[in-house]
């Protein structure tokens, strides 16, 4: 395997980590149905509390998976996956050329 094939494995490392957590694949898949939603209103949709929610969406934001808009003095939410998706998809380019024979 080359090294760009371990760079770009090791590069999406945190977004694995990132997309691992089942309250994370909630909030996106709530996300993807009824964007764009306060801390609150996702809480409101969860068994989790809203400093958890927080929690998991700044992970989120961190790893490129959702951005924030401010309106007045609420922040949504919404997802932004662009880079997430191309960078898998790189992942899945170079796995196919060099490791799969």
């Amino acid at each position: 395997m080359s090294q760009k094939a371990i760079d770009v494995f090791r590069a999406c490392i945190p977004l694995f980590h990132a997309l691992s957590d089942p309250a994370r694949q909630d909030i996106i898949l709530l996300l993807a149905e009824k964007e764009p939603l306060s801390v609150n209103e996702i809480a409101e949709q969860s068994n989790l509390s809203r400093p958890a929610i927080s929690h998991h969406l700044k992970i989120m934001r961190d790893n490129n998976l959702v951005k924030i808009e401010q309106k007045g003095t609420q922040r949504y939410y919404t997802l932004s996956l662009d880079q997430s998706v191309n960078q898998l998809k790189q992942l899945i380019q170079i796995v196919e050329s060099e490791c799969i024979l």
